[in-house]
């Protein structure tokens, strides 16, 4: 064994005398691990080859030891770690000796050694000691020296990189990215495309980097077409077209990397084509705009570059007709090109929705004067357009169509537009109907057919079919159209007889789908035409025909006396009590008007007793202001002792109030103050306030000491006795609680109280409220039959009036 060049045995001179305890330790323990590393820990502040000497003879003791050639192998690498390979090669290959006599039973330093040897000028002894490490370690070893090989391969490059990295990949397949940029940093494009499209046509590959499949497809689309002549292996074509199939949301971007492909390979024909292609296949807008723009683009460069071609040959006094003819071709091209982005648009929403009425109508507009296309767009829509998938209104494209002929003096072509018009199948009866009535209008503009006559025939198989049924053809149905009907009428009130107007409205009554505006316009059709008995019983069915709240508007439409209280009384017969305040009303200033004050007082009576609660305060002021007005104020007292009897503990405190100021300024006091006493028992200090400062006020004025004493106890009483009541209590929570919510509001801070459990009146007060709010429907169907009534009663007295 050499130690620095020497021979053990000339290397024990560097035995000191402060050394002979470990000397002797190792004699008598020559094989203990322990005794050696304190023999080494001994010399760690020695020179090297002291070092060195201890760590040999130790070895050639221990030649197993890991531990021992760890530490061996670190303190030798630490010696040439500064040095330079190439200079100091002699001493790097020392070490080198010491790692090959460890291998020999030592396998586990094999990375260490190779690692090494990475900084060595060695590249085939490094390589094979790699290969050798391979061999020799476990494959679940292999890739702590895998991990150290590829940096090793990546470092040197070339070719043995590239063999090194196939040879992993059959190990590891998933790593074949990192290949693929390895090829890409050594401009190997071919076979990095060759081994991408594997990737992408791989569905069950995972990206290591964490690259969606449609990332990995751009990248090769990306990579073909920015190195064309050095793509050998792979038919790039059929590649983008493929993309295009599969990513339908990045088609624009795939068609101009195909196209760019063909224009970096200088075939422009080709990249026009692709172009061309793309633009008349994409779905979307988006996609559209991206090709185009790509087009426009490559037009321009090439367009550009013609022009200073020509530029140039100008200046040197050359001529080029060929030249010349073509740079004109591609300007008028590129002229072409943007004189139909309309139609590529238009072309690419109809792609997207064929049924879309509104863009063939654009269609049509970007055409301008060109008869043939106008016509063949129109044809073409009617072919294509499904009537019950049509976005928009398919009758009017139709009606266009025709009115196109129309302007152009072709009235036959028009009507044969109209006649096919209308045996199609529409998605709703109303286009048809709409349809019928343009044909009638142009019909009339040219005083020619009645089609109206024809449109509302009944079909001769079942013409009591059911209008809202929809599998049954709209052809079958339109002739129930109520706008049909009233366009119908207009037109005969407009230009035909009264014969024939009723004759139409009659039609509409047995039909049974007049609405009640039929029915008025019908009365008052036959009232300015002076038949009025007629107009009666128009009115009288549309009462039979519709309940209220519909047929209050009848009923309001409505010459003599007699004969209009006939009608209130049997409007009112049935009507309900939240209707019945405005036909009372009525009925009583036709009293007044017509009748006797007498008889409208007793319709106010009646009145107060028929309207509904809220409406019952009301209606009270009313019939007292009245009686007052007709039979002095003194009629008034018996109305409101009624009123204080049959109203609200709120509104009976009203009444009182009321009642007793007009006893007030009769000069009764006493009957005032009465009126108070009682008035008293519905109005707590607490939360009514008021009433007591106006009896406060009352008795300051007009009483003396003993009746202000009765005031004061007549509220002490009160007070006391809703102390007691649970409404008090519930009042008084009730109070509290909006209170609360008030101050929540205004962001007011409110103090902390507990909030009581709600009792049985408040939960009744709830579901009164959510009754209330469900009626609302209801509400408003009975407010158009109050209409109806109101307009047949108001007919009558009109011509009462007369």
């Amino acid at each position: 064994m050499e130690i620095n060049g020497e021979n053990e045995s000339d290397g024990f001179y560097m035995i000191e005398e402060i050394d002979i305890p470990f000397e002797e330790e190792i004699l008598r323990n020559p094989y203990t691990l322990k005794s050696w590393f304190r023999y080494i820990d001994h010399k760690v502040e020695q020179p090297i080859q002291q070092r060195i000497f201890v760590h040999e003879r130790a070895l050639k003791e221990l030649p197993g030891s890991y531990k021992l050639w760890k530490q061996y192998l670190d303190l030798r690498r630490e010696q040439v770690q500064d040095l330079n390979p190439a200079r100091y090669e002699k001493e790097y290959l020392k070490v080198n000796n010491c790692f090959e006599r460890a291998l020999v039973l030592l396998h586990k330093v094999q990375a260490n050694y190779c690692s090494f040897l990475m900084k060595q000028c060695r590249i085939t002894k490094t390589r094979r000691t790699f290969d050798r490490a391979l061999k020799a370690l476990p494959i679940t070893q292999h890739p702590r020296i895998w991990e150290i090989y590829l940096k090793f391969a990546r470092d040197i490059g070339g070719e043995t990189a590239i063999r090194l990295y196939r040879r992993y990949l059959k190990l590891e397949p998933d790593h074949v990215e990192e290949y693929i940029d390895l090829l890409l940093s050594l401009n190997r494009y071919d076979e990095a495309a060759k081994r991408l499209a594997q990737v992408v046509n791989n569905d069950r590959f995972q990206s290591m980097h964490g690259k969606s499949n449609y990332q990995l497809w751009m990248e090769l689309c990306d990579l073909i077409c920015e190195h064309p002549h050095e793509i050998k292996s792979l038919k790039v074509e059929p590649i983008i077209r493929s993309g295009i199939r599969r990513f339908t949301d990045q088609v624009g971007k795939l068609w101009n990397s195909l196209a760019n492909y063909w224009i970096k390979l200088h075939h422009f024909e080709k990249a026009r084509d692709v172009f061309e292609e793309g633009i008349s296949t994409v779905m979307t807008v988006r996609d559209f705009t991206q090709i185009f723009d790509t087009y426009a683009k490559a037009e321009e460069a090439v367009i550009e570059k013609k022009m200073e071609e020509a530029a140039e040959r100008t200046e040197e006094g050359q001529e080029d007709p060929e030249q010349d003819l073509e740079l004109d071709l591609r300007l008028m091209r590129f002229e072409q090109l943007m004189d139909r982005r309309p139609f590529l648009v238009n072309d690419v929403l109809l792609r997207q929705n064929p049924n879309n009425v509104h863009e063939w109508e654009k269609r049509v507009s970007l055409w301008k004067d060109n008869h043939e296309k106008i016509v063949e767009t129109y044809s073409k829509a009617m072919r294509t357009i499904d009537p019950k998938k049509a976005t928009g209104k398919f009758h009017e494209l139709w009606v266009n169509f025709a009115k196109y002929y129309e302007k152009g003096g072709d009235l036959e072509n028009a009507r044969t537009i109209f006649e096919k018009a209308t045996h199609v199948n529409f998605k709703n009866v109303n286009d048809l109907a709409s349809l019928w009535c343009e044909y009638a209008e142009m019909e009339l503009r040219h005083e020619a057919i009645d089609v109206m006559g024809r449109a509302t025939v009944p079909p001769a198989g079942n013409p009591n079919v059911d209008f809202r049924d929809e599998s049954i053809p709209v052809q079958k149905r339109v002739f129930k159209s109520i706008k049909l009907w009233s366009f119908y009428v207009d037109l005969e009130e407009s230009i035909g007889t009264v014969e024939s107007t009723k004759a139409v409205y009659d039609r509409i009554l047995e039909l049974k789908i007049a609405n009640p505006q039929i029915i008025i316009n019908y009365a008052n059709f036959l009232e300015e035409n002076k038949y009025f008995e007629e107009s009666f019983k128009v009115y009288e069915r549309g009462v039979e025909l519709f309940n209220y709240p519909i047929a209050f508007e009848i009923w309001n439409s409505g010459s003599k006396l007699e004969r209009a209280r006939d009608l209130f009384e049997q409007a009112l017969e049935k009507c309900p009590p939240k209707y019945a305040k405005s036909l009372y009303l009525m009925y009583g200033k036709l009293e007044e008007d017509y009748g006797l004050a007498r008889h409208a007082m007793r319709i106010y009576d009646r009145a107060t007793r028929a309207v509904s609660d809220e409406d019952r305060f009301e209606m009270f002021n009313f019939y007292i202001a009245k009686a007052g007005a007709n039979f002095g104020v003194t009629y008034t007292r018996d109305i409101y002792e009624r009123a204080i009897e049959v109203l609200p503990d709120k509104e009976a405190k009203d009444m009182c109030l009321k009642y007793a100021e007009l006893e007030r300024k009769l000069g009764e006091i006493d009957r005032a103050r009465a009126l108070y006493a009682h008035a008293s028992q519905f109005c707590d200090p607490r939360t009514v306030p008021s009433f007591w400062q106006i009896w406060h006020d009352f008795e300051v004025k007009h009483g003396n000491e003993d009746t202000f004493k009765e005031m004061l106890r007549i509220k002490r009483s009160v007070q006391a006795q809703y102390n007691t009541e649970v409404n008090f209590i519930s009042a008084q929570i009730l109070a509290t609680r909006q209170a609360q919510q008030a101050s929540q509001q205004e962001g007011a801070p409110s103090s902390t109280t507990l909030t009581p459990a709600p009792n049985a009146m408040q939960l009744a007060e709830q579901e009164a409220l959510q009754n209330k709010g469900s009626s609302h429907t209801s509400a408003r169907t009975m407010t158009v039959i109050f209409n109806i009534v109101s307009s047949y009663l108001c007919f009558y007295i009109v011509h009462l009036r007369k």
